[in-house]
């Protein structure tokens, strides 16, 4: 049986957060955003809120761990930096098998060779 080694990395990280939500957060936010769309070998990244738990952060995309790895130690660096602590984050693969079946295509080889091309 042959398997093809994904390389494709997600990462999921969340922080306690007080707000704002919704449309105030995505406003004071979008600097934010664009500096981390120019973040090597992203490929993609949802952002997450959780009013009730008072937590917020995001899902990313990776090409590669070493892209991720690095991105992670940069943004704890960045949220400490504003006062932010109690950072959880965990590093997972990608099934693209099981992916393909449940048509998750938002996470296929094509798009992760798009990110890494700067595409």
């Amino acid at each position: 049986m042959h398997t093809e080694r994904n390389h494709v990395k997600l990462l999921q990280i969340d922080f306690p957060y007080g707000g704002p939500w919704g449309e105030e957060m995505a406003t004071i936010c979008s600097g934010l955003a664009e500096v981390i769309a120019r973040t090597p070998g992203l490929v993609w990244k949802i952002w997450t809120e959780c009013r009730e738990d008072a937590l917020a952060g995001g899902i990313y995309l990776f090409t590669d761990e070493q892209s991720a790895t690095n991105y992670l130690r940069e943004h704890t660096a960045r949220l400490n930096s504003f006062g932010v602590r109690d950072i959880r984050a965990r590093l997972f693969d990608v099934n693209s098998a099981l992916n393909n079946v449940t048509r998750a295509t938002f996470c296929s080889s094509q798009s992760a060779r798009s990110a890494s091309q700067g595409a």
